[in-house]
């Protein structure tokens, strides 16, 4: 039985309007390439995530999760398997004493919390606030700007495993690192997370969100589809400076360019593909190891057939 008839057979608890075959990924990443999804499910909730858990566990089939598509390079050839973006949605705002705690949907988008936390005067999320992904994307990599991670609001975080289990890691159990979780290494799907933050005044946390903003309108190609910034930070060195040493900003293979405005991005011109974007990274890590005997790591994640 193919994977069409088994999903349409197996009566599943999930609106059939979320459930889509053949589903173009370029519509679902922010660097707009990518081939098709054989199965794209939208996940509302914990028990439309279990359900397909469990199917997917009894019939042996291949499970990719996204959030947000803005960390993610998706192969041209598409996916095989379960597709699940993952809209989990909740915004529970208490206060306790000095702290202000907030538990929140993995579905949600980081942007948009920032700019409830502005109007509501709490503080701590404002050099987060450009950042595009959902919460659930953004623990699991542990993202950070401007000095601040994930990790520095976290609580605790709730996720199942791939055998429908729910497990609840503290800030220390998640063994936090530059832009790793254990999340990374390890099959969970985040469905909330606990942040603690404080309370602000709104000028102040609006002036800081309007310099962060317009630090990243100034500094980074958001003006370009890309996955953000591409490469992680050396240990002893700024990716982007090599890079740009290298003699290789604006150096462009198809549609896809080192950004003349950052060259610690890769973005999409116009028309890329996914196939573009992977030869120009190979070719970015080979020039940098040759001239300066460093390398460099991808910060993007790269999913689908043969990545």
């Amino acid at each position: 039985m193919d994977l069409k008839e088994l999903i349409k057979k197996s009566d599943l608890p999930i609106n059939k309007e979320k459930i889509l075959f053949n589903e173009p990924m370029n519509k679902h990443s922010t660097f707009k390439t990518g081939g098709l999804a054989e199965c794209f499910i939208k996940i509302g909730n914990v028990n439309e995530l279990k359900e397909i858990l469990k199917l997917a566990k009894n019939n042996e089939i291949e499970l990719t999760i996204i959030g947000n598509g803005s960390n993610i390079l998706v192969s041209d050839k598409g996916i095989k398997g379960i597709t699940l973006m993952i809209q989990l949605e909740k915004i529970d705002i208490q206060e306790k004493n000095e702290n202000i705690q907030i538990i929140i949907g993995a579905g949600e988008k980081l942007g948009k919390l920032a700019q409830i936390c502005l109007q509501k005067e709490i503080s701590g999320l404002e050099e987060l606030s450009g950042i595009p992904g959902t919460i659930g994307g953004a623990v699991r990599m542990n993202a950070g700007a401007h000095g601040k991670e994930m990790k520095d609001i976290i609580k605790c975080v709730r996720c199942i495993d791939y055998q429908g289990n729910e497990k609840e890691f503290s800030n220390k159990e998640m063994k936090f690192e530059y832009r790793k979780s254990r999340l990374k290494e390890e099959n969970y799907i985040v469905t909330e997370v606990e942040l603690v933050l404080k309370r602000g005044k709104k000028e102040e946390i609006k002036e800081k969100m309007e310099e962060y903003a317009r630090y990243r309108k100034e500094k980074q190609p958001i003006e370009y589809p890309s996955a953000g910034s591409t490469f992680k930070r050396g240990n002893d060195f700024i990716t982007a400076k090599l890079i740009d040493e290298a003699g290789l900003k604006g150096y462009s293979i198809g549609g896809a360019e080192v950004s003349t405005k950052h060259s610690g991005f890769i973005i999409n011109k116009g028309n890329a593909t996914t196939q573009d974007v992977l030869e120009l990274i190979k070719y970015v890590k080979d020039e940098v190891y040759k001239k300066f005997n460093k390398k460099i790591e991808l910060e993007i994640e790269v999913i689908g057939e043969e990545k």
